[in-house]
């Protein structure tokens, strides 16, 4: 059964919508997009007109795997199985997508990596693992085990430039793109979801507790600047920021980690979360 390509964000809501719930820690970055794209429009992550995606084992047979593409960024596979991935691959790249040279993906690892060799067999390129993650569940949270100095607190609108100028920081520090960062973070702190580690009276880590949709919780971005470091704040603030999230009716609380980085792998387990699946982005080339 071939998938079925829309730029329609409530067809996919409508057919989709259903297994995005039913497996929110998979769906969880197809789930936050698409709430916020029905909040704020079409084009809250940029002038592209996004594409969504779902696949059916059976043409009467229930979905049981969705992707969503925002350019510029890079498609998004949710829960899928391979050969689901290796077809979306093959159909993308017959398409606009091959013509205009997509450049990357991401998702899952075993979907991610089966649409990347099909991809670049469909296209003549290469396709090489850029990041690696780590997606994490909590399970009981945990205080830290060194718990730092200070305490948390929400932040306000007086905490904006702040805001603004560490949520650039965090961007550049881990080489991804955040579009129209004073938005996000005026959108964020008016929704409540920015938490604030405070030391002494100065704001020295945050934490962000997405809204809870079908259950689902995800912080992030998680950062300390890099003269507060090795003191706990990162914790603390996690911490928080996942008691909020509970506290706001989340039955599951999610973040992902860089596997490149073994201080947040081991911080945030320390606090209760567990590994759910590793995730990678692939970049195309060649």
């Amino acid at each position: 059964m071939p998938w079925t390509i829309s730029s329609s964000l409530d067809d996919f809501r409508a057919r989709a919508g259903g297994f995005l719930a039913a497996h929110p820690a998979e769906n969880t970055v197809l789930l936050t997009i698409t709430d916020r794209l029905a909040a704020s429009g079409p084009h809250y992550y940029g002038d592209g007109v996004p594409v969504f995606g779902w696949w059916r084992a059976e043409p009467d047979g229930p979905v049981v795997g969705a992707f969503l593409w925002t350019p510029p960024f890079a498609p998004r596979l949710g829960a899928m199985p391979e050969s689901a991935a290796a077809e979306l691959a093959t159909e993308l790249a017959s398409g606009p997508a091959g013509s205009a040279g997509l450049t990357s993906a991401a998702g899952g690892a075993t979907a991610t990596l089966a649409f990347g060799a099909a991809w670049a067999a469909a296209t003549g390129t290469t396709s090489t693992v850029g990041t690696n993650e780590r997606l994490y569940r909590l399970g009981e949270l945990a205080n830290p085990p060194r718990p730092p100095a200070g305490r948390p607190r929400l932040a306000g609108a007086a905490d904006r430039e702040l805001l603004i100028r560490w949520f650039a920081e965090f961007a550049e520090e881990v080489d991804i793109r955040i579009p129209n960062v004073a938005t996000v973070v005026d959108d964020r702190t008016a929704a409540g979801q920015l938490h604030l580690w405070e030391d002494g009276g100065r704001p020295v880590a945050v934490a962000g507790a997405s809204a809870v949709i079908a259950g689902m919780s995800r912080i992030g971005p998680v950062y300390t600047p890099a003269d507060a470091r090795g003191r706990g704040y990162a914790s603390g603030v996690t911490a928080a920021a996942s008691a909020a999230a509970l506290a706001q009716g989340a039955g599951e609380v999610l973040l992902y980690t860089d596997l490149a980085n073994p201080t947040s792998n081991s911080i945030y387990q320390q606090i209760g979360y567990r590994p759910v699946e590793d995730c990678v982005e692939l970049v195309f080339g060649g």
